[in-house]
Parts: C-alpha cells; structure tokens; sequence
C-alpha cells in the first residue's frame, strides 16, 4: 500500500480528498499546515505528498524544503493543488521538484487518475 502524506489547512479538502484516495487502495496521513506536516514526516516514509502553498507557519515551499531534507520524505513525489494560479508559483514549484502543480479546485476523478500513474 502507497503512502500518501496530505497537507492542506481547509479541513473539508483534507476530509474529502482523503477519504477518495483511501478508498482508491492510499494509505492517507494528513495534516492542517507546513509546521504539522512537518511532525507527520515522522511517522513513516512517503510514497506521494500533496500540498497547499498557502498555510500559516510554514507554507508549501517551506514545507518542501523541508520535506526534502528528512529521509521519510526526500524521494517522495509531490503535488502542489492550490488556488495560486500566478507563473511565479507554478515556476518556483517546478524549480524545488514538484511533480505536478494543480488549480484548486480539482477535478476529483482526474486527479486519482493523476494519483495512480505518479504512484505507477
């Protein structure tokens, strides 16, 4: 079973899209910001990480910053789904490493699809 670690601070996102991965076969860890996700990378290694860029205490890009420095979440793929549709993001986010940058909202059935081929 893949790992998927999901950071987003809307608790009805973090409820949904976790309950439709889970169903899809993910095992889902989340939490409400960068600083949580952060406390979550100890758990267990991640396969996935799905993030928002805009969270209190850290944002998405520190909070990959972070992720790529600890051994549970450095070869981890990552998502940024986030309502910042401005090139500058999306620029910044290709330079740091992320997979694939997604504008909220999403399209659920697309991104599970999206899901499963990142994961293979």
């Amino acid at each position: 079973m893949k790992n998927i670690l999901l950071i987003d601070d809307d608790d009805i996102i973090q409820k949904i899209i976790s309950k439709v991965l889970e169903r899809n076969g993910f095992n889902v860890v989340s939490g409400g910001d960068g600083k949580e996700g952060v406390d979550k990378l100890n758990m267990m290694k991640y396969d996935l990480v799905i993030t928002d860029i805009m969270m209190p205490y850290l944002n998405g890009f520190e909070f990959i910053q972070e992720l790529r420095r600890h051994p549970n979440g450095k070869d981890a793929r990552i998502i940024i789904f986030s309502s910042i549709t401005n090139e500058d993001a999306i620029r910044d986010s290709k330079n740091m490493g992320v997979d694939l940058y997604l504008s909220k909202p999403i399209v659920i059935n697309e991104f599970i699809d999206t899901v499963k081929t990142l994961l293979g």
